[in-house]
């Protein structure tokens, strides 16, 4: 037994041996093992790429000289903030502007709620700087505020305190991010009940104000209503908010495509699209929903979809392309990643996007290559706006700005690359320049970027976690972090339902900090209100949070 148990010890040694010769190798032996434990799901729970973290500190732990190259784990920052801001540029300023300062109150009284229970576990037990602010990004599951505190510490840390400090940081996020997870959940789960929360109401009350987001259906229905007689289309438009799309439409057995100013004449047929419910609100004004749909006759008009990847269109609102005028054909529906959207005039089209056009047969052709329809084109990185806009980043992370009291500070290769990213994301394009990426092309880069940094973060730790757990010290760090979390989880949806009157299914998605919580949150609600609630304080709770562990850690040091 002992000749076993020693010869697996020599394997094994001998398997480190080859990875400390070469950090490629490991890094991505991390990155695989690390993304298969993120798929294995614990009661409905899974870590996702998170794991790829506790992944690196596996590994880092069974020998201090396993180490990934320092470029690479700057290189999978800088990517992973820059494509984040990008796609939350437009939702980041647009914020302000939608119920701006209720959402940015709330994100911003959370955040310090957050931050003096941190300070509090910091005072009551003595940790450090750089381990108390490693607990607020942990218990907060926001990487992105993990990276921005590396980032601060190896500007700001003597050089031979700034392994140890940035491990200190990295022992505190890992011990507190699973309950970061568990008591954002319980928090739902508890208030929920105790608020008695009916989910279908408030999804019917917030019809009107987010419309499209649920499944879109088609129906087609004749005109029987006399009231309808001579009203113009754009009268039905306004009176349904804005939510229904007018297909197309027959008259005397005469197929044509409608527009705004359109007159409705009993037993006119015409197609509607929009949610299940509001089409059969709509067929009961008008008349009557016919069995049998009129797109099924395809011999004048035909429907398809066709992928955006012409630059010159990407940025543009659907009404400034003047479609109208160039061709017999209407936008029915937009489809972005998983969402389906009714198209309107306002909204703005980014690549990558899918549009249902109907048109005459001989016009699909010409609109395809009006559109782009290459779905190979949607693969390549425009490296000119994609290097320009990284290189502006990393320029201005270098700048050093000086503050009152001597204090100065860089945004690093996190702040700076997410401030322009922001500002590039927000403007589209300039000129021929299109500085947004491909919907799959940006989440591509996203993921690789975010595993190149966890996995060279989890094994340049790894082995000073194994050494903190070890001392005993891991016990106090994680109720820590599961009172910071859970506590400020609880306080946040109370503030947020019973001061600032937030629905309870949106309110569970503002808080929904980590892809595990929101797929908890829409199981809970049965609908996708979570979802917007999430996307709607994104943008500000990531810049947000990235700053006050990076103030936190400064005021604390």
């Amino acid at each position: 037994m002992d000749d076993v148990c020693l010869e697996k010890k020599q394997h094994l040694w001998a398997v480190v041996a080859m990875l400390k010769d070469n950090p490629l190798l490991l890094l991505f032996l991390v990155s695989a093992v690390g993304y298969w434990l993120g798929t294995i799901s614990i009661r409905g729970t899974k870590l996702g790429v998170a794991a790829v973290l506790f992944a690196g500190l596996a590994f880092g732990a069974l020998d201090p000289g396993l180490k990934v190259p320092e470029i690479v784990i700057v290189l999978g920052l800088s990517i992973f903030v820059y494509t984040i801001g990008l796609s939350s540029g437009p939702g980041f300023f647009s914020t302000f502007q939608r119920q701006g300062l209720r959402d940015v109150s709330f994100v911003g009284i959370t955040l310090f709620i957050s931050a003096m229970l941190a300070i509090a576990m910091h005072l009551l037990f003595g940790f450090d700087a750089a381990t108390t602010a490693g607990l607020l990004s942990g218990s907060s599951t926001n990487t992105p505020s993990l990276a921005g505190l590396l980032d601060l510490i190896d500007q700001t840390a003597p050089a031979e305190r700034r392994e140890s400090t940035g491990n200190s940081a990295v022992i505190g996020y890992s011990l507190s991010y699973p309950m970061g997870v568990l008591g954002t959940m319980l928090a739902i789960n508890v208030l929920q009940r105790i608020f008695r929360v009916d989910y279908r109401r408030e999804e019917r009350s917030l019809e009107d104000q987010f419309p499209g987001r649920e499944g879109l259906s088609r129906l087609s229905v004749k005109i029987t209503n006399p009231a309808a007689e001579e009203t113009e289309l754009r009268h039905w438009f306004q009176k349904f908010n804005g939510r229904l799309v007018f297909g197309r439409m027959e008259r005397d057995d005469q197929a044509f495509l409608p527009n705004m100013d359109t007159r409705l004449r009993v037993n006119d047929r015409i197609v509607l699209v929009g949610n299940q419910e509001l089409l059969e609100q709509a067929a009961t004004v008008l008349g009557e929903a016919l069995d049998t749909e009129l797109t099924y006759d395809r011999t004048v008009y035909d429907m398809k979809r066709i992928f955006v990847s012409n630059p010159r269109i990407a940025g543009q609102k659907i009404a400034s392309l003047n479609l109208p005028e160039k061709f017999s054909t209407i936008i029915t529906r937009v489809q972005r990643g998983d969402i389906e959207m009714i198209a309107t005039g306002e909204t703005t089209l980014e690549l990558g996007d899918r549009v249902l056009i109907i048109a005459r047969r001989h016009d699909l052709p010409a609109l395809s290559k009006f559109f782009g329809n290459s779905y190979e084109s949607l693969s390549h990185i425009n490296l000119l706006s994609f290097g320009s806009g990284m290189a502006l980043g990393l320029l201005l992370g270098m700048v050093t700005f000086a503050l009152p009291g001597g204090f100065s500070f860089r945004l690093g290769f996190a702040g700076g690359p997410i401030i322009i990213a922001l500002i590039l994301g927000a403007l589209r394009r300039t000129g021929p320049i299109v500085w947004s990426l491909p919907y799959s092309a940006n989440l591509t880069l996203r993921q690789f970027g975010l595993i190149l940094m966890l996995a060279g973060i989890g094994v340049r730790s790894g082995h000073t976690f194994l050494q903190t757990i070890l001392q005993g010290g891991g016990t106090t760090l994680f109720l820590a972090g599961t009172l910071i979390a859970t506590l400020t989880a609880i306080l946040s949806l109370i503030i947020g339902y019973r001061l600032f009157r937030i629905p309870f299914s949106l309110l569970t998605g503002m808080v929904a900090i980590q892809p595990a919580v929101l797929e908890h949150a829409l199981e809970k609600s049965g609908n996708k209100l979570p979802t917007i609630g999430f996307s709607m304080v994104l943008p500000v709770t990531l810049i947000a949070k990235i700053l006050f562990v990076q103030l936190l850690y400064a005021i604390l040091s």
